[in-house]
């Protein structure tokens, strides 16, 4: 992808942010949180994943501590207007609304937090959580075929789909890849930072090129907040998509996401 069509994606994105259709529109609505390393983003959206109102962010608390960051999230949540439901995209492994790992938040007290029970109590609506990374995988593949969902940013997520239905918990950034270092330690924001943008695409392309001939998948999509700085050739069957885009996926994992 050319750098014009990247700036062009980048400027849409940021048009999509700042003018959000304000309007009731149709329901149900729901409140679909993102709790990442850097940032908590929220965003209220209507059945046809159309936003309501405009997407609220704010820094991740340090330590980020399970409740520091629920106390962050019910400030965020009583500001947000009316909806029906939640979905809560979480940066670990969460099964059954659980909480067992949160490498990115930096702090074990994670283990075993009901987060969806957490959103229960603060919301009063029904709610699913699930990986970060699956839930943005929602928003943008098409159910059909083996999908595979990573996302770049403070680690690396992923999501692996046959015909949209959810091989949950992948955790494909914690595998080994190579010198002893895996996937999410190779191409990490600290990662990136560390070595530049040029040979941290060098790192990335060997990333598509490890996980192809691994999951024969029949898409790749590339999101999350350093899919910006993406400056390699990507294949055909490689798409690169937005946190926007990524929205989607909180009506999605009502429909095919596990409870």
């Amino acid at each position: 992808m050319g750098k014009k069509k990247r700036d062009e994606e980048k400027a849409a994105e940021a048009s999509t942010l700042a003018a959000p259709r304000l309007r009731p529109g149709p329901g149900p609505h729901t409140l679909v949180i993102d709790i990442g390393g850097t940032g908590i983003k929220m965003i209220t959206i209507d059945r046809d994943a159309q936003p309501v109102n405009e997407r609220a962010r704010e820094l991740t608390p340090k330590p980020s501590t399970p409740d520091d960051v629920l106390e962050v999230c019910e400030v965020m949540v009583a500001a947000q207007p009316a909806f029906d439901r939640i979905s809560a995209g979480f940066p670990g492994v969460v099964q059954h609304g659980v909480v067992h790992t949160a490498p990115n938040l930096g702090t074990k007290a994670w283990r075993d937090i009901d987060i969806r029970a957490a959103f229960e109590a603060m919301s009063g609506k029904r709610v699913r959580v699930a990986n970060d990374a699956e839930l943005q995988g929602y928003g943008v593949i098409s159910c059909k075929g083996v999908e595979l969902v990573i996302t770049l940013g403070t680690g690396l997520g992923s999501g692996l789909y046959t015909d949209g239905h959810l091989a949950p918990n992948l955790e494909l950034g914690h595998h080994p890849l190579k010198k002893g270092k895996t996937y999410e330690e190779r191409v990490s924001n600290a990662e990136r930072k560390r070595i530049g943008n040029e040979r941290w695409n060098r790192r990335v392309a060997e990333v598509i090129e490890q996980v192809e001939p691994l999951f024969n998948y029949d898409r790749l999509y590339i999101g999350g907040g350093n899919a910006r700085r993406l400056t390699l050739k990507l294949p055909d069957n490689v798409e690169l998509f937005t946190n926007v885009e990524g929205l989607a996926g909180g009506i999605r994992l009502w429909e095919y996401g596990p409870e």
